[in-house]
C-alpha cells in the first residue's frame, strides 16, 4: 500500500512539472524560437573555417643505427614524453619560427601593414591543436584557418620546424658532450702522466725489481705464485693417492679381484681378469657336459687357480707401489708448504715496509689509466654516434588542403540552439512559475483556506442565459450545486452569499449560473445583486436597476415590489438599486438579517452577489447573515496573500464558509483540468444523445 502511494506521489510530482511547462508553453516556444533564430543567423554570418592535419611519429633522441647498442637492449617507456612534445610543439620558439618562415606577420596584416610578432603568435596558437592518435605514439597537428591552402602550409611547416628543432637540439647536445669529454681527456692525461712519474720515482728510490715494463710485476710475487701453484698440485696428488690407498686397504683378496677392473687400468691385470672370465665360461660348459671329475675340467680348474694366485701377487705389488707414491706425494706437499710459508713471510714483511708506497702509487696509476681509457673510449663512441644519421621525427602524412569546411556546422549549431532554447525556455518558465504566487490548483485552495473545493469552472464561461440551457459549461455548475449538499452540515437550500477576494474573479457570473441551474432543477430561486458599487446582474438579465435592494433597505418600497420576474422559469431577481449619495446605514446588519430571513421563507434558494472582500466591508456584513458563504477564487490571477487576507477577514467575523470555487481555469494549459472537463463534457453529451425522442416513448 505504501509503495502504491509513493508511486502515485512521484507520478503527480512529475505531472506538476509537466503542467508548469504546458501552462507556459508560449514562453518556452518563444524563447526557443528566439534562440534558434539567433543561433542560425549567427552561424550563417560566421566565415568558413577549413582544417588540415599532418601526422608525425616521434621518438626519443637516438641515432637510427647505434653501433654501440646491444641487440637485446630495450628502451624504457616514458609516459610523459608525448605530453612534453605537445607543449614543445606549441611553444613560442617553434611558433615564432613558423611565423618567420611563412612571413605570417605580413600575410595576416591588413592593407600591407605588418602585425606585431606577438599578435601573429597568438593567432597561430589559437589556430592549432595537437593531440595523440589513440593507442599509438603518433601526434596529429591540426590547423584551422579560413583558407584551406594556408591551413595545409602552416601544418606542414610546423611539422618541419619541429623536426628541425629536434635535430638541432640533438646535434647541439652531442657536440656539447664531445667538447666536455675532450676537456676531461686533456685533464685526465695530465693526471695519468703525473701518476706514472711518481711510480717510476718510487721504484728507483726503493730499488724494486719488477718484470713487464708498464705492468710492473714484482719478482717476489711471481715466485710466490709459482710456489702456491706447485703446492696446490702436490696437495691434489697426495689426496688422490691417499683416497685410492684407503680403498685398496679396505678390500680383501676376493673383493680386490672382483673390483680390480674398476680400481686400476694395468694391462696385465686386465688381461688376467679377462682370462679368468673365459675359463669360467669354459668350466660352466664342460661341467654341464662331462662332470667335475673329467680331466679337462680339472685342467681348467688348475689353470684358474694359477691365474688367481698371479693376480693376487700383481695387485699386492700395486698396493705396495701406491703406498710408496703416497708417501712421496705427502713429503713433497709438506716440503712445499714450508718453503711457501717462508717466502710468504718474507714477502709480507717486505710489502709492509718497503713496497707499500710503491703499491699505493701503482694503484693510483692504474685508476688514472682506467679513467683515461674510459674517457677516450667514450669520446670515440660519441664521435661515431654523431656521424650516424638520426631522425627523431618522421612525417607520416603530409597535410593537404581540405576544401570542405569544418566550421561553422549549421546542423549542429541549430540542433544545439534548439536544446539551449528549450532549456532556457523551460528554465524561464519555471522561474516565472516560481515568482507567480497566484492560485494554480485546487490543492492550493484547500491548503490555504482549509476548505473543500466545490467546483472547477473552466475559462471563457458566459452567463448560461446567453449560452443556453444545453451548454456544456452548465455541467460544472450542476456539480457545484450538487456539492453544496454534500458539504459538512450543508444543503443546497437556504440563503448563500458568493464572495471573492478581489474584483474581476468571475464571482457575478458564477452566482448567476448557479442560480440558473438551480432554477432549471425546479427550485424557486431568488438572485440578489448586493454589489451596490458595481452591479452587473441587471445587465445579464436585461432588466432595469432603478429600484432594488437599496430601496428595500431604506424602506422606500416593499421587497415584493422590488423583486422582478425573469425570462428564466423559477428564477426571480432583486436588483441592487441605485446607491444613494451617502451609503451610511444602508447595509445595516439587522435589516439585512430580517430581509434574508423573510426571503428564505418564500424561496428555496437565495443567492446573493456581494462586492469583493478586500477593501470593502459590505460583503462581510452580508455574508454573516446568510446560511453559508461560497468563495470564488480565479485561477492564476491574484497572489496568495490576498486570499490569506480575505480568509482572515472572514474568520474574524465568524462567517460560515461552506467551500470554494476555482474559476476561470485554462483547460488547454492544464492536463488535469483538461481531462476533468473532458470527462464531464463527454459524459454530458453522451447522456444527451442517449435520451429517447418523444416519438420513441
Amino acid at each position: 500500500m505504501s509503495n502504491e502511494s509513493a508511486q502515485q506521489s512521484s507520478t503527480l510530482h512529475f505531472l506538476d512539472y509537466w503542467r508548469v511547462i504546458r501552462s507556459r508553453k508560449e514562453i518556452v516556444l518563444a524563447v526557443a524560437i528566439l534562440v534558434v533564430l539567433t543561433g542560425t543567423v549567427y552561424t550563417l554570418m560566421l566565415p568558413n573555417i577549413y582544417a588540415s592535419s599532418v601526422r608525425i611519429a616521434v621518438s626519443e633522441d637516438a641515432p637510427e643505427i647505434n653501433p654501440f647498442m646491444q641487440q637485446t637492449y630495450y628502451s624504457s617507456y616514458n609516459p610523459y614524453f608525448l605530453r612534453t612534445q605537445f607543449e614543445i610543439l606549441q611553444s613560442k620558439p617553434i611558433l615564432y619560427e613558423v611565423v618567420n618562415r611563412l612571413d605570417l606577420q605580413k600575410e595576416w596584416g591588413k592593407a600591407g601593414e605588418t602585425l606585431p610578432r606577438e599578435v601573429a603568435y597568438k593567432i597561430l596558437k589559437n589556430s592549432i591543436s595537437v593531440f595523440q592518435q589513440r593507442d599509438t605514439s603518433l601526434i596529429v597537428i591540426s590547423v584551422k584557418r579560413d583558407n584551406p591552402e594556408e591551413a595545409a602550409d602552416i601544418a606542414n611547416e610546423l611539422a618541419e620546424v619541429y623536426r628541425d628543432s629536434r635535430l638541432d637540439l640533438a646535434m647541439k647536445s652531442a657536440r656539447g658532450a664531445i667538447d666536455k669529454i675532450e676537456e676531461a681527456l686533456k685533464d685526465q692525461l695530465a693526471r695519468m702522466e703525473a701518476a706514472e712519474e711518481k711510480v717510476q720515482g718510487i721504484r728507483s728510490d726503493l730499488d724494486i725489481a719488477v718484470v713487464g715494463g708498464e705492468g710492473s710485476i714484482d719478482v717476489g710475487d711471481i715466485r710466490m705464485q709459482q710456489l702456491e701453484g706447485d703446492r696446490l698440485f702436490a696437495q691434489k696428488e697426495m689426496v688422490e693417492k691417499e683416497g685410492l690407498l684407503q680403498i685398496l686397504e679396505n678390500l680383501d683378496d676376493k673383493d680386490l679381484i672382483e673390483r680390480a677392473s674398476y680400481i686400476t687400468f694395468d694391462q696385465s691385470v686386465m688381461s688376467t681378469i679377462q682370462q679368468l672370465q673365459d675359463i669360467d665360461v669354459q668350466l660352466s660348459s664342460l661341467d654341464a657336459d662331462y662332470g667335475a671329475n673329467h680331466p679337462e675340467v680339472k685342467r681348467y680348474i688348475l689353470q684358474k687357480q694359477k691365474l688367481e694366485e698371479a693376480l693376487k701377487q700383481r695387485l699386492q705389488a700395486l698396493r705396495n707401489g701406491l703406498q710408496t707414491e703416497y708417501m712421496i706425494a705427502k713429503n713433497n706437499f709438506e716440503s712445499l708448504t714450508k718453503v711457501l710459508a717462508t717466502v710468504r713471510s718474507d714477502t709480507i714483511e717486505s710489502q709492509g715496509t718497503k713496497y707499500r708506497p710503491f703499491r699505493n702509487a701503482q694503484n693510483d696509476l692504474e685508476t688514472e689509466r682506467f679513467i683515461y681509457n674510459q674517457l677516450k673510449s667514450k669520446h670515440r663512441q660519441e664521435i661515431i654516434t654523431l656521424e650516424v644519421p638520426r631522425n627523431p621525427v618522421d612525417i607520416i602524412d603530409v597535410a593537404e588542403p581540405n576544401r570542405r569546411p569544418v566550421s561553422p556546422n549549421l546542423f549542429m549549431n541549430v540542433l544545439l540552439s534548439i536544446f539551449v532554447g528549450l532549456g532556457a525556455g523551460v528554465g524561464l518558465a519555471y522561474f516565472i512559475e516560481y515568482l507567480d504566487t497566484s492560485i494554480k490548483t485546487a490543492d492550493d485552495v484547500e491548503r490555504i483556506l482549509g476548505l473543500p473545493v466545490l467546483g472547477l469552472i473552466p475559462q471563457k464561461v458566459r452567463p448560461l442565459i446567453e449560452e443556453g440551457p444545453d451548454s456544456e459549461h452548465a455541467e460544472a455548475y450542476r456539480v457545484l450545486r450538487t456539492n453544496l449538499a454534500f458539504t459538512e452540515g450543508g444543503s443546497h437550500r437556504g440563503a448563500f452569499s458568493v464572495l471573492s477576494g478581489g474584483a474581476g474573479e468571475g464571482k457575478s457570473t458564477t452566482v448567476f449560473n448557479l442560480a440558473f441551474v438551480s432554477a432549471q432543477q425546479g427550485e424557486k430561486v431568488l438572485l440578489i445583486d448586493a454589489d451596490l458599487r458595481r452591479p452587473v446582474q441587471h445587465t445579464i438579465l436585461g432588466v432595469s436597476n432603478r429600484f432594488g435592494l437599496t430601496n428595500v433597505l431604506l424602506r422606500d418600497v416593499p421587497v415584493e415590489e422590488a423583486i422582478k420576474a425573469t425570462s428564466v422559469p423559477n428564477l426571480h431577481f432583486l436588483p441592487s438599486g441605485r446607491l444613494p449619495r451617502t451609503s451610511l446605514g444602508v447595509l445595516d446588519p439587522k435589516r439585512i438579517g430580517e430581509l434574508v430571513t423573510s426571503l428564505k421563507s418564500k424561496y428555496d434558494v437565495v443567492l446573493i452577489d456581494t462586492p469583493p472582500l478586500v477593501g470593502i466591508s459590505d460583503s462581510s456584513i452580508i455574508a454573516k447573515e446568510t446560511d453559508g458563504a461560497i468563495i470564488v477564487v480565479q485561477y492564476r490571477k491574484y497572489p496568495r496573500d490576498m486570499l490569506m487576507k480575505a480568509k482572515g477577514m472572514i474568520e474574524a467575523l465568524g462567517v460560515n464558509v461552506i467551500g470554494a470555487v476555482l474559476n476561470n481555469i485554462n483547460i488547454m494549459r492544464d492536463d488535469y483540468y483538461y481531462y476533468y472537463h473532458s470527462y464531464y463534457s463527454d459524459y454530458y453529451h453522451s447522456s444527451q444523445s442517449e435520451v429517447p425522442m418523444d416519438d420513441d416513448v
